[in-house]
């Protein structure tokens, strides 16, 4: 049985969570894995959440404010050996209800090229490619969307 924890930044869980993903992107994203390691601090992250399967940690996301109207998502991650099972989906689901109850309109993220299944999940669930924001402008590995809520 699954849960998720609307949670910050400094929940254990979390923490040991995203440790794995920076190991798992610094073997995907190879030489450019300092780049993007700059802008994934965890430090400013007030809204995380992890999901449990039988109290196990198994994934996790959490949500930084983009601007007036929208939260980015950020941390993105989910153990490998759960993986296919619909989990990313339920996390991405609660940080877009946890944005709507904060008043955003849009979601927006970045990703990158070298992650299929990644690209397939959002637009599996209705996001749509935009151009490149921010510090991902002129990057070629980066791919960024945005979904109304």
């Amino acid at each position: 049985m699954t849960s998720i924890k609307r949670i910050n930044s400094k929940d254990i869980d979390f923490k040991n969570l995203v440790d794995q993903l920076d190991s798992y992107l610094a073997i995907i994203d190879g030489e450019d894995h300092d780049f993007y390691n700059q802008f994934n601090s965890t430090k400013l992250l007030h809204n995380c959440i992890v999901l449990h399967d039988s109290g196990n940690p198994i994934g996790c996301g959490a949500l930084k404010r983009f601007n007036k109207t929208d939260f980015e998502i950020k941390r993105m991650f989910v153990l490998p050996s759960q993986r296919g099972k619909g989990s990313a989906t339920q996390i991405l689901k609660e940080l877009e209800n946890w944005a709507k109850e904060l008043g955003a309109l849009h979601c927006v993220l970045e990703t990158g090229k070298r992650m299929p299944d990644a690209i397939a999940l959002y637009m599996k669930n209705g996001y749509k490619k935009i151009p490149n924001y921010g510090q991902y402008v002129g990057i070629d590995n980066s791919c960024c969307f945005k979904k109304k809520l």
